[in-house]
């Protein structure tokens, strides 16, 4: 997740100002015998909670982020505990959820981001992990590491050492990197939404660039950038979206990170996701927001703002509380081919749902 004073997740229950709803009517969920739906017209979906089932030799431990591979097999990471340092933080499930594999001891207790991006014909893994890891890499589907990178201190915004010294720190001169934007030249955004809140640009080698943004009130100037995107949907000139989260916003910037337009009303976006004309937020405060090619608010869905938000206690914590069809704290979404879509949530069991797309 993400901070600003900071929010982090730590902050996170003390952090619950509603952020305007300006929305259609709310998507209520409608049960039968075999099915548990929402959403309408054109967005309905079946829910399928736990989803994702660990073998029993594994714990879900705090579920982070999602992604998904051209074989359609999920890719999940959770930022886990670092003193189960042997224990994995990614794990693979199939089309169908079942476990296929494990990697990635060494992002436990900070794994955060994960992509998967195409290059050349061959799909690697892209991760970053925050706390006391403060690192991105690139990887093989497999978890082999192709290179392992840490804070860019030809930046100039960390603190001295800060790229070898392997500490939780919080401030504006930590490094904190939280995900991904894939540029086209081969190179990559990454938003260090924790740290300085800068968004550092990086070449097809994982060599720094430049830099754009930083802490501040708006107009690219953010407080706590977790998420970022490269909108190309079509009919839309590309550009990087960015959920800049403590100020419950989406960000457009030009692909030079130039100001261009604020989108309101969310709570607490985390990330973002496009498939065909879709957009997709899941908002810590419990829903998942799609918006059109028009960036018009289409769909809500699992929408239980109120409730975790203001009305029940400890919601996160205490799985006797969660309401089926109904999210708690969608922290990353993603599509597949098909636009169905997988929800991590922010809860201490962790969690992985599936929407499987009727429309």
């Amino acid at each position: 997740m993400k901070p600003t004073r900071k929010i982090s997740r730590r902050h996170f229950v003390a952090t619950t100002a509603t952020a305007a709803l300006a929305a259609p009517r709310v998507l209520t969920a409608q049960k039968s015998d075999k099915q548990l739906v929402i959403g309408e017209g054109e967005h309905r979906f079946e829910v399928l909670h736990n989803w994702a089932q660990l073998p029993e030799k594994y714990t879900w431990q705090t579920t982070h982020n999602v992604a998904v591979d051209k074989a359609q097999n999920l890719y999940v990471i959770h930022e886990g505990r670092e003193n189960l340092k042997d224990h994995p933080s990614i794990f693979v499930f199939d089309a169908k959820g079942k476990f296929i594999r494990a990697f990635g001891q060494q992002f436990q207790g900070g794994g955060h981001g994960i992509e998967v991006r195409e290059e050349g014909g061959t799909e690697f893994l892209y991760v970053c992990a925050y706390q006391q890891v403060k690192s991105f890499a690139k990887m093989t589907l497999t978890g082999e590491v192709v290179w392992e990178k840490f804070a860019p201190m030809d930046s100039g915004v960390y603190a001295k050492d800060e790229d070898k010294v392997r500490v939780k720190r919080w401030g504006r001169d930590a490094f904190m990197p939280t995900n991904f934007a894939f540029l086209d030249d081969g190179g990559f955004l990454l938003t260090d939404g924790y740290g300085s809140f800068h968004i550092h640009r990086y070449d097809k080698n994982g060599n720094w660039v430049s830099k754009f943004g930083g802490a501040g009130n708006g107009e690219g100037k953010f407080n706590t950038p977790h998420g970022i995107w490269i909108d190309r949907r079509p009919g839309r000139t590309p550009q990087v979206v960015v959920c800049d989260r403590a100020h419950h916003t989406l960000q457009y910037l030009t692909l030079d990170g130039k100001y261009l337009e604020t989108l309101k009303g969310y709570g607490l976006p985390a990330n973002i996701d496009t498939w065909k004309g879709l957009l997709l937020v899941p908002e810590l405060h419990a829903r998942l927001t799609l918006l059109n090619t028009k960036n018009e608010v289409v769909a809500r869905l699992g929408e239980d703002v109120e409730r975790v938000t203001k009305l029940v206690k400890d919601v996160r914590g205490d799985s006797n509380k969660w309401v089926a069809g109904k999210f708690v704290h969608p922290h990353d979404a993603c599509f597949d081919a098909a636009g169905n879509i997988f929800i991590a949530e922010w809860v201490a069991t962790g969690r992985i749902t599936k929407l499987r797309r009727l429309s």
